[in-house]
């Protein structure tokens, strides 16, 4: 048996950005090892931490000069996520949190290098989350259609189902045979 090598090490940065009785929340980087592409879809990513750590995290972001836009989600206390967005991450949270506290427990987000990605990025994870999305109101509607390919940028290649329509004749046949 082979042992496969690893595409990247993990390297703590900051090990006290933040902490409780549970959880201890590092700051850290992804090295790529020699050989392996340069580009990443994301600049920073955070998944399913505490929402005591929010306040934290924002500051460790700012002093290091990370940018603070991008997509979140706001998970629910078995970590199911309750409400994806795009934007500034922190003031949304944070409103997301106020309003809803005693159902969101944690969050996740995505800061993305490229801006133009995030819509794609958001649209992506609300068609996956679908109905779990209980705070989505405005983004998900029982009345609207699993997505449009116009949600995506200009210039990506795609593959859409459309429905047949039925011939005319096969209609009426179908009149006469009395189905």
């Amino acid at each position: 048996m082979s042992k496969r090598k690893a595409k990247f090490t993990v390297k703590p940065l900051d090990k006290n950005v933040w902490s409780n009785a549970i959880w201890q929340v590092w700051r850290g980087k992804l090295r790529r090892l020699p050989g392996r592409p340069r580009k990443s879809l994301f600049t920073v990513v955070a998944e399913k931490l505490p929402y005591e750590s929010l306040k934290s995290i924002e500051r460790s972001m700012k002093t290091t000069g990370l940018p603070r836009n991008g997509v979140y989600v706001a998970h629910d206390s078995m970590g199911t996520a309750r409400y994806v967005g795009r934007g500034r991450i922190f003031q949304r949270l944070k409103a997301h949190h106020k309003k809803y506290s005693l159902v969101l427990h944690y969050y996740s987000f995505y800061v993305l290098p490229n801006k133009s990605h995030e819509r794609e990025v958001e649209t992506l994870l609300i068609r996956a989350a679908g109905p779990l999305l209980e705070f989505n109101q405005r983004k998900k509607r029982v009345t609207t259609s699993a997505g449009s390919i116009r949600d995506y940028e200009a210039g990506t290649v795609y593959f859409q189902r459309h429905r047949r329509r039925r011939s005319s004749q096969s209609n009426r046949g179908r009149k006469k045979g009395g189905a």
